[in-house]
């Protein structure tokens, strides 16, 4: 068996007294694109944030390529690979395209700006991932909203991450512009990058995912692989109507949370 690239072992959240996460199962191949299925509050949010560095696990094992590694911030998810692109995109509408993939990690030559070499760069990255941008030099809002989401996807490979989180990166957008994200994402999987998904939208998992894992109140609720598993199967995964959780433990007196 292939050993995956990222793999999640018995991981806990705890916010006071909710549990967002109880000992959470899940892996990630290189060149696979998993789907992280789940209704509000299921706890998806929570995870990426934990794989992302965002907020640190209470506890359970994080594996990266088959050893144990300590993710408690943004930097250290960052330093193995992992790259997180956000609903909110958090970037500059009045900065063009090369400008913003390059925002905090400009090029400079005898201490001013290399205009020219950032915009070679980005012309070359995007080319190579297959992304149609008719000019790289537009301020970002005058973009559509495709465009913006792929941009923000291309600037996270400016680092080569071996992982990319996506949350729900087809919400706001149109027919022709989730199918040119999803064939991005096509493209990402086939250069080798695991890709882990969040989404709502059946239509999106079913064309670019391998597997899905559903979440149900913080807890794993199945795994699916997504050329053998009918739409169906999966809703009730998602909605409760099939409960493939494995059984609450009970209370240890003796734990201590934080």
């Amino acid at each position: 068996m292939v050993q995956p690239l990222l793999a999640l072992r018995g991981v806990s959240k705890r916010f006071a007294a909710v549990e967002a996460l109880v000992d959470i199962e899940l892996e990630v191949r290189a060149g696979e694109v998993v789907a992280l299925l789940g209704d509000n509050a299921a706890g998806k949010s929570t995870l990426v944030k934990v794989i992302s560095g965002v907020v640190p696990a209470d506890k359970g094992v994080i594996e990266w390529e088959g050893r144990a590694v300590q993710i408690k911030r943004p930097q250290d998810a960052q330093l193995l690979g992992i790259a997180t692109v956000y609903q909110d995109l958090a970037m500059c509408g009045n900065l063009d395209v090369v400008g913003n993939l390059y925002l905090g990690r400009e090029i400079h030559r005898f201490g001013i700006l290399d205009e020219v070499e950032m915009e070679r760069r980005t012309r070359d990255l995007l080319k190579t991932l297959s992304i149609r941008i008719p000019d790289v030099r537009a301020p970002l809002s005058t973009l559509s909203g495709g465009q913006r989401q792929v941009v923000a996807i291309t600037r996270s490979f400016l680092s080569a991450p071996r992982l990319l989180l996506l949350d729900e990166p087809t919400a706001s957008l149109g027919l022709e512009q989730t199918n040119q994200l999803l064939d991005l994402i096509e493209e990402l999987r086939d250069h080798g990058a695991g890709v882990l998904l969040i989404s709502h939208n059946m239509g999106d998992i079913k064309a670019v995912a391998d597997r899905v894992a559903v979440l149900r109140l913080g807890r794993n609720n199945g795994l699916f692989d997504v050329n053998t598993t009918s739409q169906e199967q999966i809703i009730s995964s998602v909605t409760g109507a099939v409960d493939n959780s494995a059984p609450r433990r009970p209370p240890n007196p003796e734990e201590v949370w934080p």
